[in-house]
């Protein structure tokens, strides 16, 4: 793995990200909010689960800091969550912007959530944050769909077909 290939699935994420928003914003607030039984619950908490991570995960390895995990009760509607990921997707490509491929093998240190010390290269620790958004955005849609929306369609094929400008079918 390179730092190229870590800012392609950051890239892709946040592609993916903006087609869920646009899907979401189409959703009424108790829709939004509405505990589904997948992911975290409600799109909201999938949402705001997902991007807690990416920070954290970021600040384990030596980007921006997080303070604390981030709750669902504190963002109210997908705008304060739009608000809150542009900064963590700034913080995620200006750390990957100074990032060099000798350093994905550095070990980052970090505590588990029983406080227990534990270590893991940086590199397969942002691959690991960024492959958690995918599975998390998948769940979205799947959300989505069952609250009656338009399907919307995450899949990296279609990432590289739209940045390439060709159809992916």
């Amino acid at each position: 793995m390179t730092v190229d290939d870590l800012r392609i699935l950051y890239d892709y994420g946040y592609w993916a990200n903006g087609r869920l928003f646009e899907a979401i914003s189409k959703l009424s607030s108790e829709q939004f909010t509405q505990e589904i039984g997948v992911g975290h619950g409600s799109i909201r908490n999938t949402l705001v689960h997902t991007m807690s991570a990416e920070w954290g995960w970021l600040a384990r390895c030596g980007g921006e800091a997080r303070t604390s995990r981030l709750e669902p009760n504190d963002f109210p509607d997908l705008d304060s969550i739009r608000d809150t990921w542009d900064k963590v997707e700034s913080y995620v490509r200006e750390f990957l912007s100074q990032l060099r491929d000798e350093d994905l093998d550095r070990f980052a240190v970090y505590m588990n959530p029983r406080g227990e010390q534990r270590s893991m290269p940086v590199g397969e620790l942002m691959q690991h944050a960024a492959n958690h958004g995918i599975h998390h955005r998948a769940q979205v849609a799947i959300m989505l769909r069952l609250l009656g929306a338009a399907a919307v369609n995450v899949d990296l094929l279609f990432y590289y077909s739209e940045k390439r400008g060709v159809p992916a079918w």
